[in-house]
This record gives structure tokens, sequence and C-alpha cells, in this order.
């Protein structure tokens, strides 16, 4: 198996996992995914291993959940590349036991986690688990997973993992010799200029300041139907120029169909926001929607009445224009 080593998730569907039969093949296929792109993001690595055939295969994670002001240990006895449809289609297939951060994966706690595995399975995952777990708070991560963990003839085995470790962690001994190996070629030129980048699958690009408002623009987004594209922060005191690279970022990107601009004007200048706005739909030729609120709000809404552009008053009705149009922009 030749697995192509780049920070996304979905990468078998996408052509990043894939099966050579002998080292001729695996040099053919090593050529053809070595410079190419996965998701938008350069192959320069890839991880090849040994392919084996799993009789069942399994998904278990730890990952915050902030609800709880907790970790939470997730599995699931139908782990793969469809985990999420599980997810969504049947979710008493995946068990969800909280982990006090006090007491830790104690053995009852372990053993109801596992217990939708086969019998003959659970000790075994309940030691993978636990092991997970210490790793999790080792490197003070997010998220760490293993999908699929795999059955075979030689028992269990991680078939892929991923581990995102907080970019707030402590430093430590375990961190030494750690570096991103792959950087988001967006995300860099985001972070270069003070902004923070991050991908994501759908079709709404979304630029704000700050990144509660981000989050929650997010969030409306979501819940009117639609699926951002992105997570772009531009920061606090952003100026026309400012904005006009931030719609670049997401132009780059090329998966947007519709660009929702929400901005809170309190060191930021709405007119200023406007003034970027304007400029970057002259490049675009993407259909707009914009909100302004506070600082020079009146002045940011005449210069975008000059340009024939008209904003919205809330953020629910941004939200709800910004799905709207993308819907139109289907084929």
């Amino acid at each position: 198996m030749l697995k192509a080593q780049v920070p996304v998730g979905g990468r078998g569907k996408a052509g990043g996992i894939r099966l050579a039969r002998d080292p001729d093949e695996a040099a053919r296929i090593a050529g053809e995914m070595l410079g190419s792109e996965l998701k938008g993001l350069p192959i320069h690595e890839l991880l090849v291993v040994e392919a084996v055939a799993p009789q069942s295969e399994h998904y278990l994670s730890v990952t915050l959940d902030r609800r709880r002001r907790a970790p939470v240990m997730i599995y699931s006895p139908r782990g793969g590349v469809d985990i999420e449809e599980v997810a969504r289609t049947d979710p008493g297939a995946i068990r969800q036991v909280p982990i006090p951060p006090l007491e830790g994966p104690l053995p009852f706690r372990l053993r109801q986690l596992v217990s939708l595995a086969p019998p003959e399975l659970r000790k075994p995952l309940a030691a993978i688990a636990g092991k997970l777990y210490h790793v999790f708070t080792r490197y003070e991560a997010s998220l760490a997973e293993i999908n699929p963990l795999a059955e075979t003839e030689r028992g269990l085995v991680a078939l892929d993992a991923k581990l995102i470790l907080d970019d707030d962690h402590r430093p430590g001994d375990q961190f030494a010799g750690l570096a991103d190996a792959i950087v988001d070629p967006l995300e860099a030129d985001a972070r270069a200029v003070g902004m923070s980048y991050v991908r994501l699958e759908g079709d709404i690009g979304v630029l704000g300041n700050g990144a509660g408002l981000v989050m929650a623009t997010l969030d409306l987004v979501a819940q009117a139907g639609g699926r951002p594209a992105n997570f772009l922060d531009i920061g606090g005191g952003a100026r026309a120029e400012r904005v006009r690279k931030g719609v670049e970022l997401i132009l780059r990107d090329g998966k947007a169909k519709v660009l929702f601009v929400n901005v809170f004007g309190g060191i930021t200048r709405c007119d200023e926001v406007a003034q970027g706005v304007v400029e970057a739909t002259a490049q675009s030729g993407l259909p707009m929607v914009i909100r302004l609120t506070g600082t020079n709000e009146a002045e940011g809404r005449a210069v975008l009445s000059q340009a024939g552009l008209v904003p919205v008053r809330t953020m629910e009705e941004g939200a709800a224009r910004a799905v709207a149009l993308a819907k139109e922009a289907q084929p």
C-alpha cells in the first residue's frame, strides 16, 4: 500500500492510498503520486506498508468534548472509510465514553467502551484504547484516532492513524524533533500575513474578523443547510488591502461558489472592509453576501451601495442567502 503523506482526511476516496501488487507497479504508482496534489496539497512523501487482508475493521479515537469539558473515547465495530456515514445513519453502532481527566481510562470505562465488539476482541481492544489515551494526553492532542483498526490473522493492526496536536501545547521533551512535515500553502501564506486559514470541504467561502465570529458564522451556514469551504480570520484592525488578500486566499482554494463576508467593526473599520470587498469583487466574479456592523458602518454601506452591493442586516440572513446562492450555482 502506498499512502500519500498529507495532513487531510479522506485520502482513500481521493486517490491518495493505492495498492501495488509488485515492485514494478509500486514504482509506477509512486511516480504518478509524487509531485502531484491531493485536495490541494502537494505530495512529497509516501508511506509504503505491507497490504493486509482485514477480517473486520474497527474505529477507535480520543478527542475533546468541549460541552463535557473532558476527553471522550469513541469506538465502533464498523470502522473504515465510511465512519461518518455510520455516525449519521446508525448512531447505535458507535459508543462514546467520557473520561474524567483526574481519573483517566479506568478498566471499567474501557470495558464499557468496547462492549460493542465481539467478545474475543474486547480485551485487546481495551488494551489498545488505554495506550491511545496515553498518547492523547502525553502529546496534548485534540484528536488521536486509529481508523481502521483491523482484525487480521496476526491480530489487531492499525492500518491508519491520525494525531492532531493542540497548537498551544506546553513544550516538552516528547516534542523534540517533531515538525510539520507538510504545511498547507494557503495556511502558510495566511499565517505569513497574520491571518488564520483552514480548508474545509464545502462550497461557501467564509471571511470574518475574530475566531469566535468566524466559528459562529460557520455554525450558522451549517444550520442553514450549507457547507463552509473554509475558515478565514483576517484579524482585528484589517484594512482594505488585508481584506482583498483574504478574498484572494479563498479564491485560490477554488472551491467556493459564493463568499460570505461577516465583519464586526470594533478596531476594524467597516468602510475599509467594504473597500477591500469592492476591490476583490472586481476580480473574483463570485456572488458575495456581506454583513457589516460597528465602526463606520454607515460609511461602509455607502461604499458597497456605490458598487451595487447590498449588505444584509443579520448573520442569520446572511447565512441563509449564502446557502441559497450556493445552491443556485450547483450544476
